[in-house]
């Protein structure tokens, strides 16, 4: 078993991957959508953290959050939204992927794929390029031709906010190069 270690840094800023089980195509259902945010809000209450930018996309999701000074435990919460939404998930009918009965045995559901992915960000520039990613990756997936045009996503509270212009990622545009980032581990 591999030596694994999360970064560290009371009050930083994170990137997250989180991913289906199986990448299973639900998370854009209605659904679904109303749980996972009703799962974010009250860990929220119990745990504040900032979310700086997020993006839902079908088989999984990015994210950009802050947490508290002094606070470092972004996996505790990770871990409770990913529970409360499988347990509400599932009591409401929802699917859940077939696992291995090791996974059984541990109490796992199959509705997301153990653990995250995580990138401590460093600075603002790569603050900005992950931010921009985010918002991107609908695009990027094929999904729509614009940002704009993917309505789950904090792009909209950004446009409002004036931080991008509505067009940004538009049609025509030139694609982004985001080769620097490490977009393996994030898919």
């Amino acid at each position: 078993m591999p030596n694994f270690r999360r970064a560290i840094l009371p009050g930083g800023t994170f990137f997250f991957t989180v991913v289906a089980e199986q990448r299973a195509k639900i998370l854009c259902q209605e659904p679904a959508r109303k749980l996972l945010g009703e799962s974010l809000r009250d860990c929220r209450k119990q745990w504040p953290f900032q979310i700086d930018a997020f993006v839902l996309l079908p088989d999984h999701l990015h994210a950009l959050w802050t947490l508290p000074p002094g606070d470092t435990d972004y996996s505790k919460r990770w871990a409770w939204v990913k529970k409360e939404f499988s347990k509400s998930w599932l009591s409401i009918g929802g699917s859940e992927q077939e696992i291995s009965t090791s996974r059984l045995r541990h109490r796992r559901k199959g509705v997301w794929q153990r653990g995250f992915w995580e990138h401590t960000i460093k600075d603002e520039s790569d603050y900005a390029r992950h931010f921009d990613y985010i918002h991107w990756n609908p695009v990027k997936h094929g999904l729509v031709e614009a940002v704009c045009d993917w309505p789950f996503s904090t792009f909209h509270r950004w446009v409002r906010q004036g931080t991008y212009p509505r067009d940004w990622g538009g049609r025509g545009a030139e694609p982004l190069d985001f080769s620097d980032l490490d977009d393996s581990a994030m898919e």
